[in-house]
């Protein structure tokens, strides 16, 4: 049977999610056998003081396509996805949030969406963000108005939380210097300014059931602002 793509790595960047960490793996394991030729999934414990970290190992010990990474001490969204990135062994990357706000099987148009635009970059765009009012507002700001602005960034949801990417974008941006959520603003950034080729399409977004976001958290914001603010020293 032909596979929509020959091989793909997927990483699910995790902080304290115990109680959905095991449920988006296995969901993530119920598709990709049907899509890709070859195929792993590299879960990054991103210093979790719960116990994502030991259900991801067991996970692992089962499953020779199941890989985790672990953070000491937590490094950041930003970290986690450099990690991610970093030990994926696959042309094409796609990563997903792990805190079961949406669908993997999804994936199929993220792949369509490649094969028909011939995009290095395949962005998803949240239908009907089901996150809180604070968090949606937040994301405004920096999705419509900070990085368009400062950066001249074009995208219409940068910090979604899924995407596929071929590796070789993450290995023309570097350096990277930014963290938290700056990490993805400058690889966007600096991936569209380069002449990679972007494609977006619209993902579902589910209401998280367990766990805390951090995504909203004062001192997130804060470095995010710092970091931010930083990269548009050096970028302009």
């Amino acid at each position: 049977m032909t596979k929509l793509i020959d091989e793909l790595s997927v990483f699910l960047p995790a902080y304290n999610e115990e109680k959905n960490i095991e449920k988006t793996v296995n969901g993530v394991l119920a598709v990709l056998p049907g899509v890709a030729g070859k195929w792993e999934v590299i879960i990054v414990d991103d210093g979790s003081s719960d116990r994502t970290g030991g259900i991801s190992d067991t996970m692992a010990a089962k499953n020779k396509h199941v890989r985790v990474v672990h953070h000491h001490p937590n490094r950041g969204y930003g970290g986690a996805l450099k990690s991610g990135y970093e030990t994926s062994r696959f042309q094409w990357v796609a990563f997903m949030d792990s805190d079961g706000q949406f669908d993997f099987s999804e994936i199929k148009l993220f792949i369509e969406a490649q094969k028909l635009t011939g995009a290095d970059l395949v962005l998803g765009i949240r239908i009907g963000r089901a996150d809180a009012f604070i968090r949606k507002f937040y994301t405004f700001v920096w999705s419509k108005l900070l990085p368009r602005i400062l950066l001249g960034l074009k995208v219409t949801d940068y910090s979604c939380g899924y995407k596929l990417i071929n590796k070789k974008v993450y290995t023309g941006v570097q350096p990277l210097i930014g963290e938290e959520k700056v990490t993805q603003i400058e690889m966007l950034t600096k991936a569209q300014r380069m002449g990679f080729k972007f494609a977006q399409v619209r993902v579902h977004h589910y209401p998280r059931r367990f766990g805390h976001n951090t995504g909203a958290d004062l001192k997130v914001i804060i470095r995010s602002i710092r970091d931010l603010l930083k990269l548009w020293y050096q970028l302009r």
